[in-house]
């Protein structure tokens, strides 16, 4: 009997990323792009115009939220997908998506968080899959979309302020700070205006990072991958 699972573990992630975080981190080169002149909404459409022309991008980094620290780990590809790692309170699991379906394979402490003794004997070491529009992986799957992940970083701001250029990961970046939710957006100075890392204090706050800007980015779906919806209509 294939045990029935419970929702998966990811829409903490997007919602913790979506939640006043703006977005940070990015590619560099001698030469100053002049962004840091700008004023912080210039600053913050240019740097989403950058990010969503490009071609790939690694993201970094952990957030808190209420039920457990959570970690992310991911290489994205525009237009094609990604892969990587993700982790809530030190249980994680391994994601790809790739040709409009998401594949993840858990840790035994993972299939028995989402269904039990029973999901983590019958799982172990497998790759389940599920559509990424199902309910299941949506969340999951707007972590491994580049444009997703970009809109939903940098769609809406309050009131921002503008702070003075420094260096973070160390890039040269102008700072461009979320006054009214909270949430500091650090943008390269140098070569194009790509986002270098959020941050945020607080109970709700972490950090991400965006670095790796252009590299190649190989997806590869797991073959015999097990459909998420055959186990949950077993009996």
């Amino acid at each position: 009997m294939a045990p029935r699972l419970r929702p998966l573990a990811g829409a903490a992630v997007a919602l913790a990323l979506s939640s006043g975080l703006l977005g940070a981190c990015g590619g560099s080169s001698s030469s100053g792009n002049g962004i840091a002149s700008k004023s912080p909404k210039e600053i913050v459409a240019e740097t989403r115009a950058a990010a969503e022309k490009a071609s790939s991008v690694h993201v970094s980094g952990s957030i808190a939220s209420a039920s457990a620290p959570i970690a992310l780990n991911l290489d994205l590809a525009a237009g094609r997908g990604g892969h990587g790692q993700l982790s809530e309170g030190g249980v994680g699991f391994e994601v790809i998506q790739a040709g409009g379906t998401v594949y993840i394979k858990g840790s035994p402490a993972f299939y028995r968080r989402i269904g039990g003794p029973a999901a983590a004997q019958l799982l172990q070491g497998k790759w389940l899959k599920a559509p990424a529009t199902s309910s299941d992986f949506a969340s999951i799957s707007s972590l491994t979309d580049l444009r997703k992940l970009i809109d939903s970083a940098l769609a809406s701001q309050g009131k921002l302020s503008k702070s003075a250029t420094k260096t973070v990961n160390g890039q040269a970046v102008v700072g461009v700070t979320d006054v009214t939710r909270g949430g500091t957006l650090f943008v390269a100075t140098k070569g194009a205006p790509y986002p270098v890392a959020i941050v945020k204090s607080g109970s709700s706050g972490g950090k991400v990072n965006f670095a790796r800007w252009n590299e190649p980015v190989t997806i590869r779906p797991p073959a015999d991958a097990i459909d998420i919806s055959q186990l949950r209509s077993s009996k």
